[in-house]
């Protein structure tokens, strides 16, 4: 079973967001499709290398996190995910958070690629997005019905990087999001101890 794509007008309301928190402030640069599919596919083949290396499941998981940071944006997810409590936060508050949020988010998402291992990832095909490409790949895992995981992919870093993951449906962005207004909300808006605690989960 292949899980199906979201909806055109929920992935404009990400992609709106992403904008406001980076895209547009970041030098226009113009990826092509070919480099677009290129850069997933060199991600698809670290993937399988760590795999095909084997060792321990820590020590792969581990070097799966490396690629997670290798390949993705996680400064602008974690613009996106602070959102408009990022903009009162001081430069040293904004510095603490995005090291924790990339330690944070490269184990959560990076540990998500040991779903691969026994199995393969196919990509299918490449789709014009304002920010840049979204590549739509099939991962076939072993023992289990192939799931979609797309990817969506910029070079405004400066470079080719993802900046948005859908695994199964799930959306990356707005599930950090959700997920890091519950921790501000805990902690009554106080950024400090929000980020004190994405360190512990990280």
């Amino acid at each position: 079973m292949t899980i199906p794509m979201l909806n055109d007008s929920y992935r404009r309301s990400l992609i709106t967001g992403a904008l406001a928190w980076g895209f547009c402030a970041r030098p226009a640069m113009a990826i092509t499709e070919t480099e677009a599919t290129g850069f997933i596919a060199r991600l698809v083949a670290d993937i399988d290398r760590v795999i095909a290396a084997g060792g321990s499941e820590a020590a792969m998981i581990e070097r799966f996190e490396s690629l997670f940071i290798r390949y993705a944006d996680v400064e602008i997810m974690g613009q996106y995910a602070l959102g408009v409590d990022g903009r009162s936060a001081s430069a040293a508050q904004k510095r603490a958070f995005n090291a924790a949020f990339s330690r944070y988010i490269s184990r959560k998402y990076g540990g998500r690629f040991r779903q691969f291992i026994g199995g393969r990832i196919e990509i299918e095909g490449a789709r014009r997005i304002k920010p840049g490409y979204e590549i739509t790949t099939t991962a076939h895992l072993k023992g289990e019905s192939p799931i979609e995981v797309i990817f969506l992919v910029s070079d405004k870093s400066g470079q080719g990087q993802f900046f948005n993951m859908f695994i199964e449906g799930v959306n990356l962005l707005l599930t950090e999001r959700a997920e890091i207004g519950a921790m501000l909300d805990r902690h009554g808006g106080n950024i400090d101890k929000m980020t004190a605690d994405l360190v512990k989960a990280g």
